[in-house]
């Protein structure tokens, strides 16, 4: 029979390498860790690893299961937290995740609020993840996701938060500061600054580029929104970014926004859910407050009390 410490067993292998580091985190002897897997394979009549030298190498079987513990083991763990907070009389902690990097400014505006109506309740902000933000939503590793970009699929709830338009952001002394919008072939020649995150997931290359069949001369990756608008102030390259986000900026920076294009570039934030996790108070409160920011404002109003 499997058992929740054959799962952990095989995880904590892959996470670690080697049995005796994953031996080491477990609390295990090797020879207990190496007596549970064999004891598995004996019942289950297959491999789960095969010795290469020094190193493990998963079976068929063995990834499989590697697969079952990625998804099994974060919701156990989940379910445990739960109860407990049941157990204490408390709500539990609100665990979002980030898709959208400009996003992290406008929800620090929503947290404060959301704390003060909601004591008991926790919040923890993951950006990265081990399957990335839907693998983590759907992998119970986070409870909300904040994502301009949404997939539909079963078990998942996506609600539109507020709309906002991506328009290029230059330097006051740049050449196209002097226009009101800006086309594709005039960034060819320009250091196209973004967040890390692949050209495929960046809505100036997907809407706005590529259609036109343009790149820019350079593509730079800066995690770090202020030295990404510092870095446009002196002249060092243009970004895109919510106009909501540069009209914030424009205040203390000399930076200005340009439109994508004749028609601009129109992005939605969603916030992304587990279907069954739909009753859970704390959680409903979090969006319906979201969506008194409709453009990345602070909410005009606190959510009610809890009762």
């Amino acid at each position: 029979m499997i058992e929740r410490i054959h799962l952990a067993i095989i995880q904590e292998v892959d996470r670690q390498g080697s049995m005796t580091a994953a031996a080491s985190t477990l609390c295990l002897t090797q020879s207990a860790l190496s007596h549970a897997i064999k004891k598995l394979e004996q019942s289950m009549g297959t491999d789960i690893w095969l010795r290469e030298g020094r190193s493990l190498r998963l079976t068929q079987a063995g990834q499989y299961l590697l697969a079952v513990a990625n998804r099994v083991l974060s919701q156990l763990a989940l379910a445990e937290d739960r109860m407990k907070q049941f157990a204490q009389g408390e709500r539990g902690t609100l665990r979002i995740g980030m898709e959208c990097h400009p996003c992290y400014q406008w929800l620090l505006k929503l947290v404060a609020p959301y704390l003060a109506a909601w004591p008991d309740v926790e919040v923890d902000v993951k950006q990265k993840f081990q399957f990335g933000g839907m693998g983590a939503l759907l992998g119970y590793e986070i409870d909300l996701l904040v994502t301009p970009d949404p997939v539909f699929k079963p078990g998942l709830v996506f609600e539109p938060v507020f709309d906002y338009e991506q328009v290029l952001v230059v330097g006051l002394g740049h050449a196209l500061a002097r226009q009101d919008r800006v086309q594709p072939g005039q960034l060819s020649a320009e250091v196209l600054l973004s967040y890390p995150v692949s050209p495929e997931r960046l809505d100036i290359y997907q809407q706005f580029l590529v259609p036109a069949g343009i790149l820019p001369k350079q593509h730079k990756s800066i995690e770090d929104t202020d030295i990404m608008l510092q870095m446009v102030a002196s002249g060092r390259g243009v970004a895109a970014l919510p106009r909501w986000l540069v009209e914030e900026y424009a205040n203390k920076m000399p930076v200005r926004a340009l439109r994508l294009g004749d028609q601009g570039v129109a992005k939605q934030i969603y916030l992304g859910t587990r279907e069954a996790d739909g009753s859970i108070d704390y959680l409903r409160a979090f969006v319906a407050l979201a969506k008194q920011s409709r453009t990345g404002s602070t909410p005009a109003a606190r959510p009610a009390s809890p009762s």
